[in-house]
């Protein structure tokens, strides 16, 4: 057989050579781009994930077809996943600064070595003085992420400010060697890059101590989105981790780390009534339900509920203290409304309006976004305390009006879009809060 022609060689070896540069290109453009608020008015996040080291920068404007004429650098961080492939990933991270309050901003992410598409959003206002509107779910998978068609098409439509995933997702992230992960955030990146997505740690985000979970996502605060608070409008909101009470072996000094620093945060977001009158807090396992399982929420002395033996570290009273109006849970992949309760006492504010002045807290559960484990059934009888019950798919809107009005509605993704719960909760302004 003939050699080839040192031209033939030639050929290709630039052949090869340019496969190489296009694999590398590929490799270095940002996908899994998401956005999250990092407590600071006028600023944004934006966090994406390549596969080879890059430049981190974002190039932004206010024309949605013009030049991008700003620009913000940012940092990278190797990422291994704790799999047996040992999977490197590189997480960027720029913060854009100084954006004019509720101005409609257009911007892409990425490097010489690869950009990603345009992406939109809507900078938050700052101040208390403005009206949010939030989705809230929890329990979304890469598989049978049953709400998320509609969140996508919602979002898309300028109908939320901010989402609100509270614990569990993609299960699991660190499946696959992280590859369920990335599928994941490639999933959600129509919604997450087109508004903040801001997030708790769930039980299926556990293994390697929550690295996926830490290394993807981009809350504020110096925890790695383990626990960490902002203010919304009208609204102070707690992120908290319900896991630290679980597994033990990461630590259990973490239970009482969380605990002491929610409670400073507590009394100052107390204090601080005048200016931000409601009290918000989401985390992954609830306190309370009534569902056909056996999980925490299902024993009258759940560890979340009431702490450690001995009550130490038990959050129902540290809420109740400090005069919470709503706790947003998931982990149950249903959707539940209870009346206003403490210590499985029911407190309505009154008979025909049990959610205006009510004397404890309300609890919504919202996990049934939907994930590989399908729905959960509830006990054949609902609680004393339980005011409504969804076995459907779907999510919860959170309207957040002003300082005396907030509104919630759960969506069905079941029945097309219908709403099947819609309440709202009243409270007169005023000063410092307890229900003591």
């Amino acid at each position: 057989m003939a050699g080839l022609s040192p031209s033939c060689y030639c050929l290709l070896f630039l052949f090869l050579l340019g496969n190489a540069g296009a694999e590398s290109l590929e490799k270095a453009t940002p996908e899994q781009i998401h956005l999250s608020y990092p407590g600071e008015p006028g600023c944004m996040t934006v966090t994406w994930t390549t596969w080879v080291p890059a430049a981190s920068e974002v190039q932004f404007g206010m024309q949605a077809g013009g030049t991008l004429a700003l620009q913000a650098q940012g940092t990278s961080s190797l990422f291994v996943d704790g799999g047996i492939l040992k999977r490197k990933l590189y997480m960027h991270r720029v913060t854009l600064r100084r954006l004019l309050p509720g101005a409609h901003y257009v911007y892409r992410c990425g490097s010489a070595q690869g950009w990603s598409r345009r992406f939109r959003f809507r900078m938050l206002q700052p101040g208390p003085n403005w009206s949010p509107r939030l989705a809230v779910f929890g329990d979304m998978g890469a598989d049978n992420p049953q709400a998320l068609p509609r969140l996508r098409r919602e979002t898309q439509q300028g109908m939320y400010d901010v989402v609100l995933h509270v614990g569990d997702f993609a299960y699991n992230m660190d499946q696959d060697n992280a590859r369920v992960g990335d599928t994941f955030m490639r999933l959600i990146e129509p919604v997450a890059a087109s508004v903040p997505y801001m997030t708790c740690p769930g039980n299926h985000e556990e293994r390697y101590n929550f690295s996926n979970y830490r290394a993807r996502f981009s809350m504020p605060g110096d925890t790695e989105g383990l626990w960490y608070s902002w203010d919304l409008g009208p609204a102070h909101i707690i992120s908290f981790s319900t896991e630290v009470y679980f597994f033990l072996h990461y630590g259990r000094h973490l239970i009482q780390k969380q605990f002491r620093w929610l409670e400073r945060d507590l009394q100052k977001a107390n204090e601080n009534r005048a200016s931000r009158p409601w009290i918000i807090t989401m985390g992954h396992r609830p306190m309370y339900c009534s569902n056909a399982d056996l999980d925490d929420c299902t024993r009258h002395e759940s560890i979340v509920r009431k702490g450690l033996s001995g009550g130490r570290y038990g959050l129902e009273d540290l809420f109740y203290k400090y005069g919470v109006d709503l706790q947003l849970w998931a982990h149950e992949h249903s959707y539940e409304r209870l009346w206003p309760i403490y210590d499985y006492q029911v407190y309505n504010g009154s008979r025909e309006s049990p959610y205006t002045n009510p004397r404890g807290p309300i609890h919504i559960i919202t996990g049934s976004a939907g994930c590989e484990e399908m729905l959960t059934p509830f006990a054949p009888f609902p609680r004393p305390w339980s005011a409504l019950r969804v076995k459907e798919y779907g999510f919860t809107r959170l309207h957040i009006l002003n300082g005396t009005h907030l509104h919630l509605q759960q969506v069905s993704d079941d029945q097309d879009g219908k709403i099947v719960d819609d309440v709202w909760l009243v409270r007169p302004r005023q000063g410092r809060r307890t229900y003591l």
